[in-house]
């Protein structure tokens, strides 16, 4: 890996983090593009330039979290089913899941066709969007974590899936996104706490893998800010169709090449 890559990967995790298309599926594909080799740094990379993403959600909305501290109880409840099925199947995620380019477009693929139907839906009716992140119940809470738990099979999105199930419940869109980025910033520090524990660290002692990282980090951070800030105010305004859309042609195209 050099800087170029880390220039690269850094912006399609910032980009992709927090929309409904799977970062980790498109830092797989990214990698496998690029042909970088999943060495022990370049996994370590992957999960350090997440905590960009996270420091922008930080950023945008600590005030927020700090004004509506009844949600704090709520994240924990929607953690939980995501922690354990994690630790459950942690051993099937990283021999199989990961490593299963045909599992990763098939999951991108299908959920791009479940956005498409659910706004259908929501069109003729069917289901009502009109729900607050402040309406919610724990027991709603507990229910949207069971979703999120879907999100350790790569390509299926944890925003996506949280969102998908928020508005199955009647919540609206861009309420569930927020909360969707709020529950992310638990869930990725537990996710990628877990992984940076068992880290050889003597990887860090490289001067040039230290640049590589800072790299990664700063455009993760940055394109995260910029991100969250579009999707939000697009969300007002229109529908998931364009990113179910984008996922089958993504899906496709790589299936294909």
């Amino acid at each position: 890996m050099n800087v170029i890559h880390a220039f690269i990967l850094g912006i399609v995790e910032g980009l992709t983090e927090f929309l409904p298309v799977s970062s980790t599926a498109h830092l797989i594909l990214a990698s496998k593009l690029m042909h970088l080799p999943q060495t022990e740094f370049q996994t370590f990379f992957e999960i350090f330039i997440q905590s960009g993403a996270i420091l922008a959600i930080v950023f945008l909305y600590f005030e927020y979290v700090l004004k509506h501290k009844d949600l704090w109880a709520k994240f924990v409840v929607s953690f939980i089913p995501t922690a354990v099925v994690g630790l459950i199947l942690e051993k099937i995620i990283k021999k199989f899941f990961f490593n299963s380019t045909p599992l990763i477009l098939g999951s991108m693929f299908v959920i791009g066709v479940i956005f498409i139907v659910f706004e259908y839906f929501i069109k003729k009716d069917r289901i009502k969007i009109s729900k607050s992140i402040k309406d919610m119940t724990y027991k709603e809470a507990f229910f949207i974590g069971v979703g999120q738990s879907l999100a350790v099979i790569p390509g299926v999105s944890r925003s996506g899936i949280v969102m998908l199930t928020m508005m199955g419940i009647n919540f609206r869109r861009d309420e569930s996104a927020v909360y969707s980025f709020l529950l992310g910033v638990p869930t990725i520090l537990a996710a990628s706490g877990f992984e940076v524990l068992k880290t050889n660290f003597g990887i860090l002692t490289d001067p040039n893998n230290l640049l590589l990282l800072a790299v990664g980090f700063v455009m993760s951070f940055i394109t995260a800010v910029l991100s969250v800030k579009w999707f939000v105010g697009f969300l007002k305004k229109n529908t998931l169709v364009p990113f179910g859309i984008y996922r089958i042609i993504l899906s496709v195209f790589f299936f294909v090449v």
